[in-house]
């Protein structure tokens, strides 16, 4: 059997694998054009969901498993080279940490007005004002999974309040109330931190929308670490633009990278990261345990026993 990883960042690193499965051939690639000339006999493929193409896939005959790195697989979906009969698995569950850090860099920088923070320091004003705290702080979480979880422990170790809103969950762990998503403009109201992970699908196309801010409180945050489109953007903007909101912590757009003339690279209350949020500098070792263990179950056909399965 022939393994493809394709990999720039260092997410996996393929040294690991083949100290694992020797045997195997293993093959890696920093890029879809340097994948191309050694994908035709591979029927295994390792790469990030939105490094995936339909040029790369169309040179893939027998290819039979997709191990995603990410947890995010939405991009998939919009290959037409997608056969029906591949298996995909996921990363989910390796993200919490990173995920969880960066939804309190958001909380707690926009909080306490970093961005003004860091403009005195550059102009060498010394300039002094109450710092807000998180204790007794609303966060509304929606979606709820293992990243959720990690975000819920976090906040209720801030001695926060921690709202839930998804139509798969009824109670988790962290978790103050869980409602269901019929109950999203509800649940809004009360948060100072809305907190979106939500998956990208139908169902959650533009679901925190014009409604969704209206009800929140001016004094609230959104923070985005799922998917741009979740957020229906042009409301988000006219939302900050009005005030009604008091800003945005954002790791992903609608666009990305972030046109240079989107309005939100120059609002004051705004901070944006460039879809950073899963990334950490220990990916490599969260995830090869994850994708070893699938390997192993998949060329030895027990693909019943795999973990993250997407289909």
């Amino acid at each position: 059997m022939q393994i493809l990883i394709v990999e720039r960042e260092d997410h996996f690193k393929a040294a690991d694998l083949r100290a694992r499965f020797p045997h195997l051939t293993i093959h890696d690639a920093r890029s879809v054009a340097q994948a191309l000339p050694l994908a035709a006999e591979c029927e295994v493929l390792i790469a990030l969901a939105h490094e995936v193409t339909d040029e790369l896939l169309a040179a893939m005959p027998k290819l039979r498993y997709i191990a995603a790195l990410s947890t995010g697989v939405d991009h998939l979906w919009t290959c037409k080279n997608l056969r029906a009969d591949i298996r995909i698995t996921n990363g989910r569950g390796i993200h919490g940490p990173q995920m969880a850090e960066m939804a309190f860099l958001f909380m707690i920088g926009l909080s306490r007005d970093y961005l003004r923070m860091e403009a005195n320091q550059r102009q060498r004003v010394w300039k002094r004002w109450a710092q807000p705290v998180l204790v007794g702080k609303t966060a509304v979480i929606v979606g709820i999974g293992a990243i959720s979880e990690a975000v819920a422990a976090r906040c209720k170790a801030f001695e926060m309040r921690v709202v839930g809103v998804s139509n798969a969950r009824q109670e988790s762990p962290g978790f103050d109330l869980i409602v269901p998503r019929a109950r999203l403009i509800e649940a809004a109201a009360q948060a100072d931190f809305l907190i979106v992970l939500a998956p990208l699908d139908a169902t959650t196309l533009h679901m925190i929308n014009a409604a969704v801010f209206a009800a929140m409180k001016p004094s609230a945050f959104i923070i985005n670490l799922a998917r741009g489109d979740v957020i229906d953007e042009a409301a988000m903007i006219h939302a900050l633009q009005a005030r009604t909101i008091a800003g945005a912590g954002l790791d992903v757009f609608s666009v990305e990278p972030l046109p240079q003339d989107n309005p939100l690279w120059d609002m004051p209350h705004v901070m944006i990261s460039p879809r950073i949020g899963g990334m950490s500098d220990i990916y490599a070792d969260q995830v090869l345990p994850v994708v070893a263990h699938n390997i192993g179950a998949f060329i030895e056909g027990r693909e019943g026993d795999m973990r993250n399965i997407v289909r």
